[in-house]
């Protein structure tokens, strides 16, 4: 069965193509919908706690040791882990994509209970919490007062009871971050009252923790009975204390004379906060705060509308004075980019069937491809439901690269029976056989050279062949469905719309219209016959000299090299999101009230700035550290269409902010724009880890760092650098004396356990509050608790019973300290980050930070990258190998479809015409050579070899018919450029939008748009005249052996 077949047999080729149609319908609807693919690497996050530890405690004794064992655990890629002063410690095992993040938590589960016996008593106590949650924010959902009565506690113990976990229940949902506080009972002890009833902190402890209980006090008859029992009941006994009185009447101490010292006699009781760390405002209000973190690999639209499905559920239950809200979202970005490229896709197509109509003439035969192209297009979405992905921003890049190269199968079907009929005279069906028996094989040939070219693509590791892959199946996927309706429905189509051409009849009256139409294409045609012959008569000429312009070429390939070399490297190009994040580090050691002072300047610029929609502002937190010194902000915009214009933009936004709050003195500011690819970080530009590798002090390691800094600070090519986490702190350092304090009769354990109540808000047990769980906590009330003397006139019960000061045996000293100690792969570490200043690429900013490390390192100390910038170097690494390898298989096919060596280097010798016009438009419009870029590179090689077969394939034909190799590529020339022109300026029309793109995802689009439009146009304007070049140097000086002609004939032949 060959394609002319279908011409024959129309009703077939329709079942086809509507079984192709009906299976691409039925995966649309299966298909989910997400911005990227899961690209990013699987990664494990360990939480571990260790109350009252300080950061050196936590590394030396927890956190170095877990480390040690999750070093070659399968798949591992990098390790980060960060020990505060909180008593906190995170873990973050980053695995190689593709590794099942199943089987990585459970390798990571296995070497933890390994370890688990050397860890700490009260770490294993606390457990090691191991979770795949992803460390930024899908969004925030606020609980709000809609009069300002409800305060912050009671909105945070609402939130922390009623709602968050129902939303941790939301499919999709990795974790909830609860930004505000519940309930607690708080016990402020008054050390001077204890002293003064000889009473110990330790005893009061002991006495919460023995009264505010509950036992099960069995049953009254219960089995085995006595004889002639007749009840059986439950024993009840008091339940835990439910109000502050309840427990200001616990006993301390029963005196002989009947007389008793109650809690309230030496604390103040009440209901308050469990935390007063954290808090958060939107727009200056006071709301409870919810950060809602991705589950690895889940769908972020779907699970948004989860958590708004489930609030809007939840609030008829919610008081009357709460309402809900979520102030910062990132899927609405996600919903715009896809709306952008899906309305990119039909403009595409609009433009791509304007081109065909002006070529074609013909409203008949512009509609064949017009039909072939969805029917293409529903097959790769089928496509993509059989290799389980989704529709997102890579996968409708690649429909909107594939409508150029879908329809220039069918143009060239149709254009070539249009040909046969008016030379021939030819009726369509007769036309259509001979047709397809002239160019099926420079069909096949077209699309296999496209499918092996973005096939490589497919097999490429990490992030970058996951990107790769999503644009290779939808391309290799669309083309192929693309050829076989080219070979059945097209033919099929030519056969039955296609009206025979009638010799030239009288003119009749027409309508205006009409006429001017006629009028314009018959210039048009007169034009473009003119500028044919011109083209013919310019390759003539080259022909007649081909050793002077293959000097030209190799000049220009040169030319190519160069201005590569030249083009800045990148990742993935920066994209206005809708959100801005901002980080506030005040000095070490601030309290509070000195960082709400930075807090609120921050907050007052951006309420003033028009493209603003909300604030969110969250004290004690950012992503870098936590403590009364850290805050944050998560800054929503106004929607694309209100922001027009690059001075409106993210870009600007952030840049004014920097030069804005840069005037602040009370704190550090820096505001970030968020990464393109989330769950690769938690901002934009680089992240650099400074390693210590020979054991030197951590001293040693921030001088370091800090000259980096110094001199990054001085480098154009580099903006916002600066070091994440925070600076050492001041630190009050108890010395005891342990020979002394065992002389006076004193255990270590109670110093510590004295310690500990006063200034560490010591947990008792539970009490019931609302229906609710909450927590006892004990703490030396505020002003017995701000100074070392303070600490010093604490006291502690000794053997003998005597309560003896600590300042008997112990003196306090101000010292510094690091607040929280970094590791990375196994070495302590600091982190850099920073971003390249505008108009330069991530990749010279990388580039440049390297030149830095590599003057200012000494021995012994050594970096790496992590996230982004981790993964674009690989990325760097692997471009050229990827080019070469779809070059080298292209070849491959190429040599073996002609059955020639020689004859593949003519088609795949305009290659790199393609890649120099790519590379001027790219650096003429100030962008890198990122992942986008080097799509669109690999589609320049298919295009530029599907022109040049075009030409290459006619040429031999001709040959086969006894013409000599010049005539053959000088006609074959001539006869090609029409279908080249119109496919080539049908693909360039249609990449358009992407070139000029707007809104949303503009920065990713126009990436794509800029390199494949310039290849193209230099591919048509260049390559037409040097293919026939290469191909007769090839026929002069490679080979003088004919290639093989068609093995074609109008009939099937017979047995």
């Amino acid at each position: 069965m060959n394609s002319s077949f279908f011409a024959h047999r129309p009703v077939f080729a329709w079942v086809i193509a509507l079984g192709i149609l009906l299976a691409g319908v039925i995966a649309l609807r299966s298909l989910a919908i997400e911005q990227y693919p899961t690209v990013a690497p699987p990664s494990l996050s360990l939480s571990v706690s260790y109350p009252g530890a300080d950061a050196a405690t936590l590394d030396q004794n927890v956190t170095s040791v877990i480390e040690k064992e999750m070093n070659g655990v399968p798949g591992f890629l990098y390790m980060e882990s960060t020990s505060r002063s909180n008593g906190t410690a995170g873990i973050t095992v980053t695995f190689k994509s593709g590794a099942d993040i199943n089987i990585a938590q459970m390798e990571v589960q296995n070497r933890l209970s390994r370890v688990e016996p050397r860890l700490p008593e009260e770490v294993r106590r606390q457990g090691v919490q191991v979770n795949a949650a992803n460390s930024g924010f899908l969004m925030l959902a606020a609980l709000t007062s809609k009069s300002g009565g409800t305060s912050a506690l009671e909105l945070g113990d609402f939130a922390s009871n009623n709602v968050v976990d129902e939303l941790r229940r939301v499919p999709g949902v990795g974790d909830v971050r609860m930004f505000g506080t519940e309930y607690a009972m708080r016990i402020w002890l008054d050390p001077q009252k204890l002293a003064g009833y000889d009473l110990s902190a330790s005893e009061v402890l002991a006495a919460v923790r023995e009264q505010n209980s509950q036992t099960a006090g069995g049953s009254l008859g219960d089995q085995p009975t006595a004889d002639k029992s007749q009840l059986n009941a439950t024993v009840v006994t008091q339940n835990r204390f439910t109000t502050p009185e309840q427990f200001r009447q616990i006993i301390l101490r029963a005196n002989p004379d009947g007389s008793a010292i109650h809690l309230g006699d030496v604390a103040r009781v009440e209901l308050g906060a469990e935390s007063y760390l954290t808090g958060s405002t939107l727009n200056g209000q006071t709301m409870a705060g919810m950060g809602i973190q991705l589950t690895a690999g889940a769908n972020a639209l779907a699970t948004a509308e989860g958590v708004r499905a489930r609030l809007e559920e939840l609030a008829p239950s919610f008081p009357a004075d709460i309402a809900w809200s979520t102030p910062y979202d990132t899927t609405p970005f996600i919903s715009a980019s896809v709306e952008e490229v899906v309305k990119t896709l039909v403009e595409a197509m609009v433009l791509v069937f304007i081109v065909m109509f002006l070529f074609l003439q013909n409203w008949r035969a512009t509609l064949i491809p017009t039909i072939v192209v969805p029917v293409a297009l529903a097959g790769a979405c089928f496509g993509l439901l059989i290799f389980g992905y989704s529709i997102n921003i890579l996968s409708l890049f690649g429909m909107v690269v594939a409508i150029g190269i879908l329809v220039d199968d069918a143009i060239v079907v149709v254009e070539n029976v249009e040909r046969i009929m008016a030379e021939e005279g030819l009726p369509p069906r007769e036309a259509t056989v001979k047709a397809m028996n002239q160019i099926s094989s420079a069909i096949i040939g077209i699309t296999l050279v496209l499918i092996t070219v973005f096939l490589p693509m497919a097999f490429f590791p990490g992030t970058s062949g996951g990107i790769y892959r999503q644009f290779s199946v939808t391309l290799a996927v669309s083309i192929g469905f693309s050829a076989v309706l080219a070979l059945t429905l097209t033919p099929a189509l030519c056969a039955t719309l296609l009206k025979p051409h009638r010799a030239h009849e009288p003119d009749r009256p027409r309508h205006p219209l009409l006429a001017f139409a006629d009028r314009f294409l018959g210039g048009f045609n007169r034009g473009f016959d003119q500028m044919a012959d011109g083209y013919q008569n310019g390759v003539g000429r080259l022909l007649s000299a081909p050793l002077r312009w293959l000097a030209v070429f190799v000049v220009a390939v040169l030319l190519t090299g160069l201005l590569y070399t030249r083009l800045p490297g990148g990742f993935l190009p920066s994209e206005d999101q809708g959100v801005l994040l901002v980080t506030i580090d005040a000095p070490p050691g601030a309290t509070a009230d000195r960082t709400q002072i930075a807090v609120d300047q921050a907050a007052a610029f951006f309420k003033e700035q028009p493209e603003v929609r909300d604030v969110v502002m969250i004290n004690g937190f950012n992503f870098f550290g936590q403590g009364q010194n850290a805050a944050m902000g998560f800054i929503s915009l106004r929607p694309w269409k209100e922001r027009v214009g690059a001075e409106h933009g993210v870009e600007a936004l952030s840049a004014r902010a920097m030069a804005a709050l840069s005037q602040v003195k009370s704190a550090n500011i820096f505001a970030l724009n968020p990464p393109p690819i989330p769950s690769l970080g938690t901002s934009s530009g680089f992240s650099m880890k400074v390693q210590n590798r020979s054991g030197a002090d951590a001293a040693a390691l921030a001088g370091v760092r800090d000259q980096i800094l110094a001199e990054a600070a001085k480098n154009p090519l580099l903006i916002g650098v600066r070091a994440e986490g925070q600076p050492d702190a001041p630190q009050l350092y108890l010395d005891i004396d342990r020979v002394r304090a065992r002389a006076l009769g004193l255990s270590i354990g109670d110093i510590n356990a004295t310690l500990s109540i006063a200034l560490a808000s010591s947990y008792a047990n539970d009490f019931t509050y609302n229906g609710n769980i909450s927590r006892v906590l004990i703490q030396a009330t505020a002003s017995q608790r701000m100074t070392p003397d303070d600490i010093l006139n604490l006291q502690v019960r000794n053997s003998g019973g005597d309560m003896v000061p600590f300042s008997a045996f112990s003196r306090a000293e101000w010292t510094a300290g690091p607040p929280q100690l970094q590791r990375y792969n196994g070495y302590p570490a600091l982190t850099i980050s920073g971003a390249a200043a505008p108009g330069q690429s991530s990749g010279a900013a990388l580039s440049e930070m390297e030149k830095i490390a590599g003057r200012v390192l000494p021995a012994g100390f050594g970096y790496e990258w992590t996230g982004i910038a981790f993964e674009e170097k690989q990325a760097g690494a692997q471009v050229v190998m990827l080019l070469a390898l779809s070059m080298l298989i292209v070849f491959l096919v190429l040599a073996a479809l002609y059955e020639s060596w020689p004859i593949p280097l003519s088609v795949l010798l305009g290659v790199p015409i393609g890649v120099l016009g790519a590379v001027i438009f790219t650096l003429l419009r100030g962008l890198s050579a990122d992942i986008y870029f080097n799509v669109g590179l690999i589609t320049i090689i298919g295009l530029s070899a599907k022109n040049a077969i075009l030409i290459v394939e006619f040429a031999i034909e001709q040959e086969a018919e006894g013409k000599s190799a010049t005539e053959a590529i000088l006609q074959a020339a001539r006869l090609r450029l029409r279908p080249i022109v119109m496919t080539s300026l049908a693909f360039i029309l249609g990449m358009i939008p992407l070139f000029i793109a707007s809104g949303a995802g503009a920065a990713s689009r126009q990436a794509v748009g800029t390199g494949v439009i310039g290849g193209m146009i230099a591919v048509t304007l260049l390559g037409v005249f040097f293919t026939p070049v290469f191909y007769l140097s090839a026929r002069r000086w490679l080979t003088r052996r004919k290639p093989p002609g068609p093995q074609v004939s109008e009939e099937p032949p017979h047995a």
